[in-house]
């Protein structure tokens, strides 16, 4: 049982270690629907076992989909409906998931009932308002009074056909019509409105649909279609989360020392892993097969000015390393991270300066200007990516506590006790 507030230790000495991260949230989150509107049995391996995860399958539950958990396997069995969905007497309950919302949104639109999807209040600030319109273009009957959930979705199935949404606020809005599109009467044209953020994440939509036998044709991110078709039952394996991973890697960062992933390599389409190069261009060496990446952190660790619209996942993670490096650090291109769990942006400069560094609020991102830790007791937001940023700062400097450590059971819930296994 964690407590409501951890202090963490420094490592005695450069970490040195061989670490698996679970298995990937956002390609379970995709494959649970998938195997959903399949028809028959699918089995995904590798799978996350987490809060999100566990609030998807246990909506899918609701919609008379057979999901059994084999946790300790890290396997679903799915007995997918080929879209057939029953009704819901009681609300999607999502927790703070939004993958979860913004997939679901479509998938229930198919159905031929009503459902109300909610969550957690933190969830209930986060906008739908883009994905409720697109549906709404296409034939769908979609409404909130707030733009956020609690949405009420009066599924009569959809007529699909083209539409267009913005790029520049959040890819899984692209991601859950594209999912849900080849159970759209006409298909679905998507038309992207803008720059695309988080573009990698919409290949890794791409790869899990043709995995269950679906091609989503994707022209240069500026467009997307696909045609009317329907998903294969499948035996899938997760590889491991490329976010979780990023974690471990600034370990190596901060403290100098080594961490190796197996199943993570150049052969994986998460964006985040992209993470490493930034490392690299701090002065980190990063070792790359197909299957696998190793980070080795050096003596001097450079301050750098980046761009990280694709990879914002991994932004607060930079922040912990920032504080290490010889010069300023300045991320830019993530101000839509404001609308995540909580604003990223504001948390990371206000805990930053509870701790204090010197860090400076910019519109689409931060600056960080290393410096002296003191002791201080970090908020952490219920926001999963606050815990384990801020905690890497504390394997190196004595005096971080991190509040409600808890948090982390959203997408990793082992976090503490891989940290510490990782002590040596």
């Amino acid at each position: 049982m964690l407590p409501d507030a951890l202090e963490i230790l420094p490592f005695a000495k450069p970490v040195n270690a061989v670490v698996v991260p679970p298995g990937s949230k956002s390609y379970t989150n995709r494959v649970l629907p998938l195997a959903a509107l399949a028809t028959g049995q699918s089995v995904l391996e590798g799978a996350l076992f987490s809060d999100d995860t566990k609030y998807m399958a246990q909506a899918l539950r609701q919609l008379g989909v057979q999901v059994l958990e084999d946790e300790a396997q890290h396997r679903f069995n799915v007995f997918g409906t080929g879209g057939d969905l029953q009704a819901s007497s009681q609300p999607l309950f999502i927790g703070n998931s939004g993958t979860s919302a913004r997939f679901l949104a479509p998938l229930v639109a198919l159905g031929s009932s009503q459902y109300v999807i909610d969550g957690i209040q933190a969830m209930r600030l986060r906008p739908l308002q883009p994905l409720i319109e697109a549906l709404n273009q296409l034939g769908g009957q979609v409404s909130s009074a707030t733009g956020c959930p609690p949405i009420r979705v009066d599924a009569r199935g959809i007529r699909g056909g083209s539409v267009t949404i913005r790029g520049d606020l959040s890819s899984q809005y692209l991601s859950g019509l594209l999912m849900s599109a080849p159970y759209f009467e006409r298909g679905l044209e998507l038309i992207v409105d803008g720059e695309l953020v988080s573009k990698p994440y919409l290949e890794v939509t791409g790869q899990a649909m043709q995995a269950f036998g679906v091609e989503m044709q994707n022209f240069n991110f500026e467009r997307f279609v696909v045609r009317p078709s329907r998903y294969q039952p499948t035996t899938y394996h997760v590889e491991p989360d490329a976010s979780a991973a990023s974690y471990l890697f600034a370990a190596a960062a901060i403290t100098g020392g080594r961490v190796t992933v197996p199943g993570l390599g150049t052969n994986s389409l998460q964006g985040d892993l992209g993470f490493v190069r930034v490392l690299e261009q701090m002065g980190c060496i990063v070792r790359m097969t197909a299957t696998e990446t190793e980070v080795i952190g050096t003596a001097t660790l450079r301050g750098l000015e980046v761009d990280m619209s694709q990879i914002s996942d991994t932004a607060q993670t930079l922040a912990a390393v920032a504080v290490f490096a010889d010069r300023p650090t300045r991320v830019t291109g993530i101000g839509f991270i404001r609308k995540k769990e909580t604003d990223r942006v504001a948390a990371v400069v206000t805990e930053l300066q509870r701790l204090g560094i010197n860090a400076v609020e910019e519109e689409d991102g931060f600056i960080i200007y290393p410096g002296t830790i003191k002791p201080a007791r970090v908020e952490t937001y219920d926001d999963h990516r606050m815990a384990m940023s801020f905690a890497l700062i504390g394997l190196k400097q004595a005096g971080v506590t991190i509040l409600d450590p808890k948090c982390t059971s959203k997408t990793f819930p082992n976090y503490w006790d891989v940290l510490e296994s990782m002590r040596g």
